[in-house]
């Protein structure tokens, strides 16, 4: 019997991603939930194309019933729990940050588990920017984690966390660093950046995928977190240089000539070696061969 897998974010970048390989995958029965706003005139291109291997529900996370609705329409054994609001804008609105980020989450949590009890395991993406709080998304997304953690140890519901680093990878939005870099170098043009000492792990996007599914059905316990990175660390100027070494042609960084944003940490790296052995899984994609990957698809 296949497994039924819900996967929430699913138009989202990582969630583009993740259905690709899930659909791949032949004992799983993969379901997307969208917002209502969606018809199936307007799916994104990746949802569209598949929608004949897709269940699809609709639901708008903020409200509980719609939330409840869903899950049991779907009946999933495993939910990915991918959508929030300001993955790359973590300056937004703290009200906005609340409804999405936490009071979905909590929504969420309780369909699956005091509404509709078919849920075997719960899989919620987190970010490395949790562990300082520096802004209002990751402050959003670590309370969020707080009350997953709650209800993993005083309910034991099977609930863990997904933390992602520094993701990349073919229909990133187009205003983030790597995508923005590469334009402006295949235009031609210099690129201003910030002096860009602050050293990421930066992990493919398809790599994130396979994380995410060798997660399923692992002997994690409830309220554990993998980390899904590469364990190298490489700053962000190195990468912008990278970059336009790939392109070639005119044009050049500009690092240095904008400012550095407040509360960036300096390092962020996953702890790969903890990860092989709770999930038995390592990223397969180098920088250098994902950055190739980007500008070849584009």
């Amino acid at each position: 019997m296949k497994t039924r897998i819900l996967v929430t974010g699913a138009t989202g970048f990582i969630g583009r991603f993740l259905i690709s390989h899930l659909l791949q995958c032949t004992d799983t029965a993969v379901i997307a939930l969208l917002r209502e706003t969606y018809t199936p005139d307007t799916l994104p291109e990746h949802i569209g194309t598949v929608r004949s291997q897709l269940q699809l529900v609709y639901a708008d996370l903020r409200n509980f019933q719609l939330t409840v609705r869903a899950l049991r329409q779907a009946e999933p054994d495993v939910v990915i729990h991918l959508a929030a609001t300001g993955v790359t804008d973590p300056f937004l609105a703290v009200d906005t940050a609340v409804r999405h980020n936490l009071t979905a989450t909590l929504n969420l949590i309780r369909a699956c588990f005091e509404k509709t009890y078919t849920t075997e395991q719960l899989i919620i993406a987190r970010t490395p920017g949790e562990l300082t709080t520096m802004n209002v998304y990751a402050a959003s997304k670590a309370a969020a984690w707080q009350f997953c953690q709650m209800y993993a140890h005083t309910r034991q519901w099977p609930i863990q966390g997904a933390m992602i680093f520094q993701a990349y990878g073919k229909g990133q939005p187009e205003h983030t660093f790597i995508p923005a870099a590469m334009a402006a170098a295949r235009a031609g043009e210099d690129f201003p950046m910030t002096v860009g000492t602050q050293q990421r792990d930066w992990i493919y996007a398809e790599d994130v995928a396979a994380g995410l599914a060798a997660m399923i059905g692992s002997a994690l316990r409830p309220g554990q977190t993998v980390e899904l990175g590469t364990g190298v660390l490489t700053s962000v100027a190195d990468v912008g240089r990278k970059i336009y070494a790939l392109v070639g042609g005119k044009g050049k960084p500009l690092i240095g000539v904008l400012p550095n944003r407040p509360g960036e940490t300096e390092r962020q790296v996953a702890d790969v070696q903890q990860t092989a052995q709770l999930i038995a899984w390592q990223p397969q994609i180098s920088l250098h061969v994902g950055l190739q990957r980007m500008i070849s698809e584009s």
